[in-house]
């Protein structure tokens, strides 16, 4: 397709093709359908190549965005794929559940709909993957040090992919059965399907990377042993200690944390045993015991993308119906004046999983949960008002006099965040120091308190987005590339 400069003006943006909801809720395929290359080139005629790009901007990884769409429209994917392959570790994931940053900050979008540049990024790396592109790619020469990354998350993975390209010998460290961490534990098969994690790690396997699986690091294998064994580490296991609800009745059966919620579909769904060596973080809840919505009222406490899955989630087991509150108000749909282009806006989100049904509920305060017979029944809840800030900027809630209710339900699922990354074990083990807020604490370079150990992603700067720890990933590598050479090829971004 010829590339035409005015195709901002001519091609308007196209909608993600979903799977029919009455055939997508039977199964836990992917909800999303693959753009065709014709239709994504179309998209990519859409990019107007800005004297100041502001997707940059929005871009963690620094992708070369109005480039490679102008190679996607031109139809020259073998040279979008290199452009593409330079900046980011795995496109095929963030092209799936980033939420575009880039997007947000396009020019286009200031007064039009944006670029699809994230499914041109998803159409782009599949293409790669299909047309062959995509080889493994061993160093050619080893520098002879040796890395224990621990944690195979979207951080620990790109960190070991950058240092494996710069010839250090590099060993993933993984608690549970299989590599991906939050990706294939965290996220449901309907928006990531693993075999999408698996391909990649093949390649990374064949590239020289070394996996050890069911190895929780600082419990089953000494922490000091990682500092005489490698040359090099970095902390990559992710925010995991979720935040908790601590109100009247949370001693109830029935009420569980997200994350023990989806991780333990994601087993079930791939037919992989419990790991002995989760210990799940739900007192009382032993390895084995299912958290089944099957017939039962849900209720999802959070608004957030890790609430919408678990909705998505309950959907697929047969729940009798669903509700999801948020403390917060609802969203706008559209930006206000203290969300202006190109900031990331917080705008109403609504996810495939919202669109399979349920409902939604904003401004709610949950009070206290109630039950029978040791089991949650329902739930106490009030609505919520935010009459303005305080000094500091922060909303001001407080609860509308006589708006008491209740909502029944079987089955509670905290989805409220996490608050920081476990401390026993592994960062005890090393006496590593944390900050302010649990979170490990690191200088400039990524080095944590303990010479020669690092820290990358969530585990280092809090619950973020996938895409950020791709970014730290590779700002970890190349910090430790240095670290051990003096100085680093790696790239920057």
């Amino acid at each position: 397709m010829a590339v035409d400069i005015k195709g901002f003006l001519k091609v308007k943006r196209g909608h993600a093709e979903y799977r029919p909801v009455c055939e997508r809720v039977k199964d836990y395929k992917e909800v999303i359908v693959l753009r065709s290359a014709s239709q994504s080139e179309e998209q990519g005629l859409r990019c107007m190549d800005c004297g100041t790009p502001f997707c940059h901007f929005g871009c963690p990884v620094g992708n070369y965005i109005p480039e490679w769409n102008e190679l996607v429209a031109s139809g020259k994917w073998q040279k979008a794929f290199e452009l593409l392959n330079a900046t980011n570790t795995m496109p095929e994931i963030t092209g799936r559940l980033c939420p575009a940053l880039c997007e947000y900050a396009c020019v286009l979008g200031i007064n039009d709909d944006p670029v699809t540049i994230r499914e041109n990024e998803l159409a782009i790396i599949e293409t790669a993957f299909k047309e062959g592109f995509i080889k493994p790619q061993p160093p050619k020469k080893l520098t002879g040090k040796k890395v224990a990354v621990v944690g195979s998350g979207p951080a620990g993975l790109s960190t070991a992919s950058q240092l494996n390209k710069a010839g250090h010998t590099v060993v993933v460290f993984e608690k549970y059965t299989h590599a991906g961490g939050i990706l294939r534990y965290g996220i449901p098969d309907f928006k990531l399907e693993k075999r999408v994690i698996d391909r990649r790690v093949a390649i990374w396997k064949k590239e020289g990377i070394k996996f050890k699986t069911n190895i929780n690091v600082g419990i089953d294998y000494p922490a000091s042993k990682l500092l005489k064994e490698f040359d090099a580490a970095c902390l990559a296991g992710g925010s995991r200690v979720a935040r908790d609800l601590k109100i009247e009745g949370r001693e109830l059966a029935g009420i569980h944390f997200a994350m023990d919620y989806l991780i333990q579909s994601n087993q079930r769904a791939s037919e992989e045993k419990p790991n002995p060596h989760w210990k799940n973080s739900n007192a009382g809840l032993e390895v084995g015991q299912l958290i089944d919505a099957k017939g039962k009222r849900v209720l999802v406490i959070g608004g957030g993308d890790t609430g919408a899955d678990c909705v998505g989630t309950a959907n697929r087991q047969g729940a009798s119906c669903v509700v999801q509150i948020e403390v917060m108000p609802k969203p706008p749909e559209c930006r206000t004046e203290d969300m202006p282009w190109p900031r990331y806006p917080m705008l109403l989100k609504t996810s495939s999983s919202h669109e399979e049904g349920g409902e939604r509920q904003w401004a709610v305060l949950t009070k206290k949960f109630i039950g029978e017979n040791g089991k949650v029944t329902k739930v106490s809840c009030v609505r919520a008002e935010f009459p303005g800030k305080d000094a500091k900027g922060c909303p001001v809630m407080r609860e509308v006099a006589g708006s008491e209710f209740e909502i029944e339900a079987d089955l509670v699922i905290l989805a409220i965040g996490f608050v920081h990354p476990e401390h026993e074990g592994l960062l005890k083990g090393l006496k590593i120091e944390l900050d302010s807020r649990g979170n490990v604490k690191t200088d400039e370079n990524y080095m944590t308190s303990k010479k020669g150990v690092f820290s990358a992603g969530d585990m280092r700067r809090g619950q973020s987005l996938i895409v950020w720890a791709i970014h730290e990933g590779r700002h970890a590598a190349r910090a430790i590339d240095a670290y051990l050479m003096g100085k680093s090829s790696l790239p920057i971004l």
